[in-house]
């Protein structure tokens, strides 16, 4: 092994000691005086929220218009990685894109999100009835923009990535999120930079935060599911063994790597997702789901502007949109960067922009109106038939209020146990991954480093349990604080890429072609 390879395969070990240490921290914190933690975090994230918001708005919807001037240009035609074919399948590229994001979100908010704009009406649509036919288009609308907005997932890997892409498997810097800010200060970046430092460590407690909520809140929800379904006794002991069954299964993924374990994984639980998705629309509201799904569709690209910018209501946006999208997009940003560029080798600045600035999303709201739009549909035919449950026993009770409504519903309650375990394990094992990365600078980080971080995010989720289920809540809403900074280092992706794309334009001697 030569020096350069020897140096790009060196741990960071203070990234790895200070980010870690920090995680433990707050648990060791959370012990002592939860109260007070919660406090802080509480008034970080109102801080965060009415600072950074309107900032984060015109951020993502920037990048969005970016990336399709780019996409739909000749700029679009740049491959990307050096490589010159895709090393995966546009199924298996697209599904552990899908699945490393959504998390155990994209079923238990795909039931209750619509059904709480359902409800009452967000603030931008108030001229507008209350549980009626028509308040269903602005539900899943509003819905769509915080889970299935193309401005939200256009921050999680397009321009930056096209940076990220470019220095490492082009220059041959490392896959860091520090890289990011590579054409600004250039080489400096590298060398023992405290801001160079800053931005791994912030990076990573980010995507820490926001992949040990969801395994918290999954040991909560399929706890109630078990519960509901075979009387399973949702109690602390059974949330923990969920958590560690996961953490186990995310291990093992994660050890296989990207070309086994992790698109293997990736793959199944789209299927299952499919499977799942055509069985509540044949055997559910068919016909009222599809003309939910086109005019809600509608409904969001008529608004798209004026919801994507919406600054009166300060309190909704922090507890809704800016919530969302600082805490499972912006937050993830760096870390997504990171896994799209290790799995996107080969592809087009056209392709990448397309795959996930568009067809994730558009693919993320038809799941949700076929899961979202049930629930409406029963709680129309039946008033309170979902929203009992939704505001007696939270997220999990309104998945297993719509299924109890659909022929063969105890099956697909079960189906969804099980995609809502993998949808979380797919989100682990990514992540585990590329916060390895992270500590060594290589797509392909040492497998003992990618274990111990799957298992470390299932350890500080049971410990947070045993605390209280709060402080699952509150470091939910850290990932918002952590947003703040992390935001910092997508901005200059907005110059940068445009730049980098023009540049590998011209070696590629696409410039000036038909």
């Amino acid at each position: 092994m030569d020096d350069h390879t020897r140096k790009k395969k060196r741990l960071d070990w203070i990234t790895l000691i200070v980010s870690g240490g920090l995680l433990v921290l707050f648990v060791i914190a959370s012990i002592l005086n939860e109260k007070l933690v919660g406090q802080w975090i509480s008034e970080s994230f109102f801080f965060a929220a009415k600072y950074f918001g309107a900032y984060w708005q015109v951020l993502l919807l920037v990048m969005f218009v970016i990336g399709l001037i780019l996409a739909f240009s000749n700029y679009g035609r740049v491959r990307l990685g050096k490589m010159e074919k895709p090393e995966n399948s546009n199924f298996r590229w697209i599904a552990m894109i899908l699945c490393t994001l959504l998390a155990s979100g994209g079923v238990f908010w795909a039931a209750a999100g619509p059904m709480f704009h359902f409800l009452t009406t967000p603030p931008l649509f108030t001229g507008i009835e209350e549980g009626t036919m028509v308040a269903s288009f602005p539900a899943m609308a509003q819905s769509y923009l915080h889970w299935g907005g193309f401005t939200a997932w256009a921050s999680l890997g397009t321009l930056a990535t096209i940076v990220l892409m470019y220095a490492h498997y082009h220059k041959g810097y490392p896959l860091k999120p520090r890289t990011f800010l590579y054409p600004m200060f250039g080489k400096r970046i590298f060398k023992n930079s405290f801001i160079g430092s800053s931005a791994d460590i912030v990076s990573i407690i980010a995507t820490a935060a926001g992949t040990i909520g969801p395994i918290g809140f999954l040991g909560l929800q399929v706890g109630y599911g078990l519960e509901a379904v075979w009387g399973i006794p949702n109690t602390f002991i059974t949330q923990s063994l969920i958590i560690i069954f996961l953490a186990v299964i995310a291990s093992i993924s994660a050890a296989t790597g990207i070309e086994r374990g992790i698109q293997w994984l990736s793959r199944v639980n789209v299927s299952l997702v499919v499977v799942l998705m055509f069985a509540m629309l044949i055997l559910g509201p068919t016909l009222f789901i599809i003309d939910l799904f086109i005019g809600s569709e509608a409904f969001y690209l008529q608004n798209f502007l004026t919801m994507s910018l919406y600054r009166v209501d300060q309190a909704w946006l922090g507890s809704w949109t800016i919530f969302f999208w600082g805490g499972w997009f912006i937050g993830y940003g760096p870390m997504m960067a990171i896994f799209i560029s290790r799995i996107s080798r080969g592809r087009t600045i056209r392709e990448l922009i397309i795959a996930v600035s568009i067809i994730a999303p558009i693919v993320s709201n038809f799941w949700f109106t076929v899961v979202g739009g049930s629930g409406i549909f029963y709680e129309m035919e039946n008033p309170g038939s979902v929203s009992t449950a939704l505001n007696e026993s939270g997220m999990p009770a309104t998945v297993m209020a719509i299924m109890n409504q659909i022929p063969f519903g105890i099956v697909l309650a079960i189906g969804f146990i099980i995609v809502s375990i993998i949808f979380v394990a797919t989100t682990a094992d990514s992540m585990s991954y590329t916060v390895a990365v992270t500590l060594s600078g290589t797509d392909e980080p040492s497998r003992l480093i990618r274990v111990f971080w799957a298992l470390m995010f299932g350890v500080v989720a049971v410990s947070l349990l045993a605390i209280g289920e709060e402080t699952v809540d509150m470091l939910q809403n850290f990932i918002v604080v952590t947003a703040a900074p992390v935001s910092l280092l997508l901005l200059p992706s907005l110059w940068d890429a445009p730049r980098i794309a023009k540049k590998m334009a011209k070696e590629q001697n696409i410039i000036g072609k038909k």
